[in-house]
C-alpha cells in the first residue's frame, strides 16, 4: 500500500462511519492543535469517479482531528493518503472506530518513559504531549516504584495522580487496593487518604493496643469499610480534643482575667505576702500582664 502525506482541502473528505464524540475529549484535542499544531495526520482514501461516487476521500482515521481542524477555521489538514478498496476502506473505518473505544492509556505511559529516557525534562514531555508536566512527574514517580495499576487508574481518570501518589505511599498492595476502592466508591477523598495513610503507619510502628480481655478477635486484614471506619473515628478523636482545648482555653481567660483582677487589688496583694505567697507561674503571670 502505497502512502504519502500532503495537504488536502477538509470539504473534499467524506466520513464513512461517523460517531459521537465526548465534547470533554473533543475541545481536549481542539485545544492541543491550537497550542501544537497537527501532531499525526488523519489517514484517508483516494475515492474516484469509477465507484460511482464524487471524487474527493474517503475518511480511514482521525474524525476528531478533522472536526476539530474545521472547529478552528482550518480548510486544509495534513493527511496520508492511501489507495485502497471501498470495502477495505469501510473496514478499515469501523477499526479505527472499535479501537478509539478502547484506548490504551499506557500508551500514553510508555511514551512518557520514551521520552524521559532520551532526556527530555518532565515541561518539555507535558509540552510534547499537552498535559501536566506534574502528571508527568507523577506517572514517572509511579512507574519507577512499579505502581502500574495506580497509574492505569490515574490515566483512566478513575483518581487524580495526586491521589495515585498517595495511595502509592501506603505500605502494602492489600492497603493500597482498598484505599482505591474506597477513594472510587467516594468513602475516602485526598486528605482523608493521608489521614489513613497515617495511621496505618502508626498502626505499624506502635502495633495494635492489646484488648482488656486479652482474647480479642484475630484481625481479618485491611477492607475499605475498615480504613473508612479508621478515619472516622480519628476524626471523632480529633473533634472531641477540639472541644476539651476549647473549654480549656474558656477556663484558663476567665482565670486569667479574674486573677489579674485580684493582683490589681491592693489587700488581696497584702494578703499573699502576709501568707508568704511571693510568686506565681511564669505563664500566668505573662497572661495577667499581657490582658
Amino acid at each position: 500500500m502505497n502512502e504519502e502525506v500532503k495537504l488536502i482541502p477538509i470539504k473534499s473528505i467524506r466520513i464513512l462511519n461517523p460517531r459521537f464524540r465526548d465534547q470533554k475529549k473533543f475541545q481536549a484535542i481542539i485545544q492541543s492543535i491550537k497550542n501544537l499544531g497537527l501532531k499525526k495526520p488523519i489517514k484517508v482514501s483516494l475515492r474516484t469517479a469509477q465507484e460511482g461516487d464524487e471524487p474527493g476521500y474517503d475518511l480511514v482515521a482521525g474524525q476528531g482531528r478533522i472536526e476539530a481542524c474545521l472547529a478552528l477555521g482550518f480548510k486544509e489538514i495534513a493527511a496520508i493518503v492511501v489507495s485502497v478498496s471501498k470495502q477495505d476502506r469501510l473496514l478499515m473505518s469501523l477499526a479505527e472506530n472499535i479501537a478509539r473505544r478502547f484506548p490504551a492509556p499506557m500508551d500514553m505511559v510508555a511514551e512518557i518513559q520514551r521520552l524521559k529516557g532520551e532526556g527530555y525534562t518532565n515541561l518539555a514531555i507535558g509540552e510534547k504531549l499537552d498535559i501536566d508536566n506534574s502528571v508527568v512527574g507523577g506517572v514517572i514517580t509511579l512507574m519507577k516504584s512499579g505502581e502500574e495499576r495506580l497509574v492505569q487508574a490515574a490515566m483512566q481518570n478513575r483518581i487524580p495522580i495526586g491521589v495515585a501518589i498517595d495511595i502509592a505511599k501506603t505500605e502494602g498492595a492489600e492497603a493500597q487496593k482498598e484505599l482505591l476502592k474506597a477513594y472510587e466508591g467516594g468513602q475516602l477523598n485526598q486528605f482523608s487518604i493521608r489521614t489513613v495513610r497515617r495511621l496505618l503507619e502508626q498502626r505499624r510502628v506502635l502495633g495494635k493496643k492489646p484488648s482488656r480481655g486479652g482474647g480479642g478477635k484475630k484481625g481479618t486484614g485491611v477492607t475499605a469499610d475498615g480504613l473508612v471506619s479508621a478515619y472516622q473515628r480519628e476524626i471523632q478523636r480529633q473533634k472531641a480534643f477540639i472541644r476539651k482545648a476549647r473549654v480549656f482555653d474558656a477556663k484558663l481567660v476567665f482565670l486569667v482575667s479574674a486573677f489579674r483582677q485580684l493582683t490589681q487589688d491592693e489587700n488581696f496583694t497584702n494578703l499573699l505576702k502576709a501568707e508568704g505567697l511571693l510568686t506565681m507561674p511564669k505563664y500566668l503571670a505573662e497572661k495577667a500582664a499581657s490582658q
